[in-house]
């Protein structure tokens, strides 16, 4: 499928790839992972054939469907339902080929372009496309919304649902789950991990590999080794990949010092100089083991609050919102030191209303928000790194937010977050997303807030950034509030659960398991009523240990009913593409018999199309009541 073998890449001064090998066969779904700049994205550009290699050797399988997620979405008057079709541009090319032929009335033609439309099952792309767009977020309303109506990032969910709907045999990913909600998250773990083709992803999010993956390639030194597993998996073999590799330098170590000592002691000997000769040889022979380096160059903590007062902030009885529409009802908070904090939610449940009334952004309705006033806020939201003044470096930066602060103090400071040597002193104009929010989260820390308010704070760091923020935040002294979809950030620091949902914030009585729990049945409901809607009415849900074995015989006789609907139709369709395979048929004279076959064909694809989404439901249904 993909072979790289020994190539070597530089961009600009960096050298990114040195004879660097690496296979991925088919059907394997590969978590690509590695400091941020370590050549991931540009392993993607080589891919698609947007870079060309300075040596080596690299082989795609041809005629290969590649699809991935672009980067820019431009201000359309488009549909995002229409945008999302369009990602299926064989399909969209026939159609355009279909209206051609009508034009022209050329009977064979319309004919031929209708049966290859039926293979690409055209008459199910809406239905395809809406369920994309369902599970990444959008409403019904959204879905019919003009692209140039959304906001960056939702743009890249449009992105995303595109590059889904094509049907391809290579699916690119670069951190897919940036901009995603847990909800559009674990839906996205599901559609993946049902993807048939081979998966290359680069994703830092740890829970989202172990769930989607069959295996790891880790970009490290210049060098691509593939492990086999999740990432946990790769997590342990690469502990004892580290342990036998220290283990071989220290054995190494105390050989190569015997040599030399022998060396040493003899080489001006006449009657030892051939064994220290012998000697010498072996150690220029030796291929020395390099001793295991600390695997992080992020080393930071939050400066401790000046001051602790105690609440730093309450909300009481409050009705959040905007003008006369209300959000959330009758919100009650307290802020104390100790708060940990994560905000769950649904996507367009009220989560960033909430942020904005603590941040001061929004001022509550009614009700009371009292503020101490010792309290310092520290927010981090995506927002800010696109207000960023990039012309500054990152020692500027920093400098502008303490002038009281010595150069030592800021440069030590920074060195923490990897901004070392000249990095510090450059402008952040060419800094990477990864890059950029490291600058943020320093400035942040470096103003010793009381209350941090983090929103979506990992997306664009890498594993090793992410995972000293978790120590970082596990030692902070304030109040904590985080919204983020990685699972594994608010497991490691948050101590409670607030809940906004149905016009509430309330605190959420189990752990993040059960809200993942909360979560899939409340799209199961989702899609029941969707459903219903459509006159696909699901069986209803019985609970674990009650009526199951009733449940799964009702549904196993609507399997069997669906069954035989849909082998009826399918003879239907049968006789129907007999008719059209006549060549008598296209003639001019048959034109209007040609037309009410046609018509036909289009009903009963469409009623096969809606049957076969029925029984696949049935399927679902009696899969949960086994």
């Amino acid at each position: 499928m993909i072979n790289i073998n020994n190539i070597s890449l530089q961009r600009g001064n960096r050298i990114l790839f040195s004879d660097a090998t690496l296979v991925i066969h088919e059907k394997q779904r590969v978590g690509l992972i590695g400091a941020n700049g370590a050549g991931k994205s540009s392993l993607f550009a080589m891919i698609l054939g947007q870079l060309e290699i300075d040596r080596g050797e690299f082989t795609l399988s041809p005629q290969l469907r590649v699809a991935h997620v672009a980067q820019e979405t431009p201000p359309l008057d488009t549909k995002a339902i229409d945008y999302v079709i369009d990602g299926d541009k064989n399909l969209r090319s026939l159609e355009s080929q279909l209206l051609n032929a009508e034009e022209a009335n050329d009977g064979e033609l319309i004919a031929h372009y209708h049966t290859e439309l039926a293979a690409v099952e055209s008459y199910s792309a809406a239905s395809r496309a809406a369920s994309l767009l369902a599970g990444l977020g959008f409403s019904e309303a959204q879905q019919h919304s003009p692209v140039k109506s959304f906001s960056g990032g939702w743009r890249m969910r449009l992105n995303l649902a595109q590059a889904l709907m094509m049907p391809s045999d290579l699916l690119l990913l670069d951190e897919p789950t940036n901009h995603l909600d847990i909800d559009a998250v674990l839906w996205l773990e599901d559609w993946l991990s049902k993807y048939p083709g081979t998966m290359v992803l680069i994703s830092h999010d740890r829970d989202f590999l172990d769930r989607v993956v069959t295996h790891i390639a880790h970009l490290t030194q210049k060098q691509f080794t593939l492990y086999k597993g999740n990432y946990s998996s790769f997590e342990q073999q690469l502990a004892e990949n580290l342990r036998v590799q220290q283990a071989g330098f220290e054995k190494q170590q105390k050989q190569v010092a015997h040599l030399q000592s022998f060396i040493d002691r003899f080489k001006a000997k006449a009657t030892k100089a051939k064994q220290a000769q012998s000697r010498i040889k072996m150690l220029e022979k030796m291929q020395l083991i390099s001793a295991v380096q600390a695997n992080s160059e992020f080393r930071f903590k939050f400066y401790k609050a000046d001051k602790l007062p105690n609440p730093l902030m309450n909300l009481s009885k409050a009705d959040l919102g905007y003008g006369e529409k209300v959000i959330l009802r009758d919100v009650n908070l307290s802020l104390g030191p100790d708060t940990r904090v994560g905000l769950l939610g649904l996507n367009g449940a009220g989560k960033s209303t909430l942020l904005k009334c603590l941040c001061g952004d929004l001022p509550a309705l009614t009700g009371e928000v009292i503020r101490a006033e010792q309290m310092k806020l520290g927010y981090f939201a995506q927002h800010q790194l696109e207000q960023l003044d990039v012309s500054q470096s990152p020692s500027e930066y920093l400098y502008s937010l303490n002038k009281k602060a010595t150069e030592k103090e800021i440069r030590s400071f920074l060195g923490g977050f990897a901004f070392t040597g000249d990095m510090a002193l450059e402008s952040m104009q060419h800094f990477s997303g990864g890059e950029k929010a490291r600058a943020v989260l320093a400035g942040l820390i470096w103003q010793r807030p009381n209350v941090l308010l983090l929103d979506e704070p990992t997306n664009h760091l890498d594993l090793e950034m992410r995972e000293a923020l978790v120590l970082a935040l596990q030692e902070y002294s304030g109040a904590l509030i985080l919204v983020s979809h990685d699972r594994h950030l608010i497991r490691s620091v948050c101590d409670d659960l607030i809940l906004v949902a149905e016009g509430r914030a309330k605190h959420f009585s189990g752990d993040l398991d059960d809200y993942l729990i909360y979560v899939k049945n409340h799209k199961s409901a989702h899609v029941k009523v969707e459903n219903d809607k459509l006159g696909l009415a699901h069986q209803e849900n019985y609970t674990e240990n009650a009526g199951k074995s009733t449940a799964s015989l009702a549904i196993k006789q609507k399997i069997a009913n669906a069954e035989k609907t849909l082998a009826n139709l399918q003879a239907q369709l049968d006789q129907v593409n007999a008719e059209l395979a006549e060549p008598a048929i296209h003639l001019e004279k048959n034109k209007d018999q040609l037309k009410r076959v046609l018509f036909s064909q289009a009903q009963l694809q469409k009623k096969h199309a809606t049957q076969e989404q029925l029984w696949l439901n049935l399927c679902d249904d009696l899969e949960k009541n086994l």
